[in-house]
């Protein structure tokens, strides 16, 4: 057998603002050689984390110990068309796999608004798009691969361990790392986006009725005006008709991502310009409607890098905590910058999922990189809270295991998978240590 391939690099995540040094970073080819690397740090008294792309904003990969990097672990395993499901490697970016299925004519039916991560990454701390009937990539998966701290490799699924599957399918990189995802897939399909700038009170007092008529409804408000953009992609007979090569780059890499960067960096030197900088972006975008494959219109270019903290409300809170947003962001000194992102999603049966057993609505913030973002973070994360908001456990939050058991009923189920499978926490970290407790 090959010795997986390591390097002592330190690792930074794509924000800037989490690093880690581990002693080293080990890059597996194979599920048995991943065994043997859980094995040795073991015996070395050293912890493990499995990293994805670093698309989190949270510290849940870094540790001091042994970093493991699923580069070598890519690609399809078997795609089944009778079954309708395709099995992925863990480390296999989502791009990848977006591409791979449209070739051959399938597509996963939701999914995030950026295709960076790798499946695992994404699936462990519950990226999600926005849906009225369809729910997070995690809640698309069928059975998982698990290698657990004692070098076991488990099957799970709904018939195949069970009680694991219940909770692995967000498991936060502490019951083990995940090798393999088996997700469900579908015949390609055609989504019609309408992209269209309505005011804030309008979008609010049409909320309910936007997210009823639409599978899939999303908007960004711009603070320090009563300006939104919002989206709505729904299937379409066709025929495809995607954004054209010129409008197309205007609109996403000139308007969201270049020039935005010029406004961004602009609004850090000078605060004060914000507010009128956000009232000239909001008004730059205009209306536009395209017809293509789904994940060309679920997911676009992010060049402009920022952190970002998101919460999870029940959706019925969903009007009034935006309201609450709006009015403390109008009573105080900040300047904000970035587009406030609001999405739905409908209940599901993973433990830990922010929508687990509740409908939810996701109001996410953000803040340019290298701008001082706890300010307007806590007091944002205050009126989460008052709502019963679940963090999403990829992006910047300060909750502890006392408040996150009291929001997620089944928190103890996971926690008690989590004593069964790694007792000795080879893949703890400070971070898992207060989101899920000792």
């Amino acid at each position: 057998m090959t010795d997986a391939r390591t390097t002592t690099n330190a690792w930074r995540n794509w924000a800037g603002n989490v690093s880690a040094r581990p002693v080293r970073a080990v890059s597996p080819a194979s599920v048995p050689e991943l065994a043997e690397v859980l094995r040795r740090a073991s015996e070395d008294g050293l912890r493990v984390k499995p990293v994805g792309t670093g698309h989190s904003f949270t510290a849940t990969a870094a540790t001091d110990g042994v970093l493991i990097r699923p580069d070598l672990l890519t690609g399809i395993r078997n795609i089944d068309r009778e079954a309708m499901t395709v099995t992925v490697e863990a480390g296999t970016p989502l791009k990848r796999l977006n591409t791979a299925l449209a070739r051959e004519g399938l597509s996963l039916t939701n999914m995030g608004d950026i295709m960076e991560q790798t499946v695992a990454g994404a699936t462990s701390t519950g990226t999600h798009g926005t849906g009225r009937d369809s729910a997070s990539i995690s809640a698309q998966i069928r059975a998982l691969e698990l290698v657990t701290a004692d070098g076991t490799v488990l099957t799970c699924s709904e018939k195949e361990n069970a009680d694991i599957f219940a909770v692995a399918r967000i498991g936060l990189g502490a019951l083990g790392v995940i090798t393999a995802i088996t997700f469900a897939v579908e015949p390609v399909f055609l989504l019609t986006a309408r992209e269209e700038p309505m005011a804030f009170d309008r979008v609010l007092g049409d909320f309910d009725e936007l997210v009823a008529e639409n599978e899939h409804f999303e908007f960004y408000w711009f603070p320090h005006t009563g300006n939104c953009n919002t989206k709505r992609n729904n299937r379409s007979a066709g025929p495809a008709a995607p954004p054209g090569k010129v409008s197309g780059w205007v609109e996403d890499e000139l308007l969201s991502n270049g020039i935005f960067q010029v406004a961004c960096s602009l609004g850090r030197a000078v605060p004060a310009t914000i507010p009128s900088i956000a009232k000239l972006s909001s008004r730059a975008l205009s209306a536009r409607t395209y017809t293509d494959i789904p994940y060309k219109v679920f997911t676009s270019p992010r060049r402009v890098r920022f952190v970002e903290m998101e919460y999870a409300l029940p959706r019925e809170a969903a009007v009034e905590a935006l309201r609450e947003v709006k009015a403390m962001v109008e009573r105080s000194p900040l300047r904000i910058s970035f587009p406030v992102e609001v999405r739905t999603a409908p209940a599901d049966d993973i433990a830990l999922s922010t929508a687990s057993g509740r409908e939810s609505a996701y109001i996410a913030v953000h803040l340019y990189k290298g701008t001082p973002y706890q300010a307007y973070f806590t007091a944002v994360e205050r009126i989460m809270t008052a709502h019963a908001g679940r963090p999403h456990w990829g992006k910047v939050n300060t909750r502890d295991a006392e408040y996150l058991a009291g929001v997620y009923p089944r928190f103890g189920e996971f926690t008690a998978v989590r004593d069964r499978l790694d007792p000795d926490r080879l893949f703890g970290n400070d971070y898992l240590r207060r989101v899920l407790g000792e």
